[in-house]
């Protein structure tokens, strides 16, 4: 794509990190007024620390400054002799797994922030720090296979938060069910990945793999911590927003 036929698209990434950024200031604005005590006492520091944590790590999750703290599976391979068709279609692969961890770090965020239990607070902020490894790693696959991040990312940010935030304000066996049947999906979604890469892609299927790993991690922890078991329902629209998402990124 040309310079100046990108140019559109460029400008609405930029519009829509611009609402994203105002929204997510209104939420915390908000989020602080529900924890002010009744003596309308300012929040304590450490909640106000908590909320600008959050809020940058947003930031970074939209403009791609993340590192892992693990070296990428990628690393352990030789680049792959990929034709142009193969090259493509892994980076087009990519870039919805890419897509899929900016959801999943707005979805955490949402989730502990509204967790009603440091016991369950503290492992959804551990998970979504093992994502942010995912995150990085296939942002820089898709880059090393000549491909780009979705321009639509902040669109599915802004979606993805406000799940997780209406997850942990149902209690918090729902935020760990919500949790649990993402993970699932994402681990199925992960799997027909890994049928569709070419065999010789072993880079991008290492890198599948792993993450394919950590989210059934992700998904068992749900299930310890005493998740509720979701109605099939639920599952089925989650599917349907799903297909959606990847369906748009694989293009955008």
């Amino acid at each position: 794509m040309t310079g100046d036929a990108s140019r559109p698209f460029s400008l609405v990434r930029s519009f829509l990190r611009l609402r994203l950024t105002q929204a997510y200031c209104s939420a915390v604005k908000f989020h602080r007024k529900l924890v002010t005590t009744s003596e309308d006492m300012p929040m304590p520091r450490s909640s106000a620390d908590a909320l600008i944590s959050e809020f940058d790590r947003a930031l970074r999750t939209l403009t791609g400054s993340v590192r892992a703290r693990r070296a990428s599976p990628a690393v352990n391979w030789p680049p792959a002799a990929l034709s142009g068709h193969e090259r493509r279609q892994s980076a087009r692969l990519m870039r919805v797994n890419h897509c899929g961890e900016v959801c999943a770090q707005a979805l955490y965020q949402g989730q502990a922030l509204t967790a009603h239990s440091a016991r369950i607070a503290q492992p959804l902020r551990s998970a979504a720090d093992e994502e942010i490894d995912h995150l990085a790693w296939s942002a820089q696959r898709v880059h090393e296979l000549g491909g780009r991040t979705s321009y639509l990312n902040p669109l599915w940010y802004g979606g993805s938060l406000l799940l997780g935030y209406l997850a942990g304000r149902a209690g918090d066996r729902w935020n760990l069910a919500f949790l649990r049947e993402t993970e699932r999906q994402v681990e199925a979604h992960l799997a027909s990945h890994l049928q569709r890469l070419s065999p010789r892609d072993l880079p991008t299927r290492a890198v599948v793999e792993q993450m394919q790993q950590d989210e059934a991690g992700h998904a068992a922890m749900a299930g310890r911590l005493g998740a509720a078991t979701m109605p099939g329902w639920v599952r089925r629209l989650m599917q349907t927003g799903a297909r959606v998402m990847t369906s748009l990124s694989y293009w955008i």
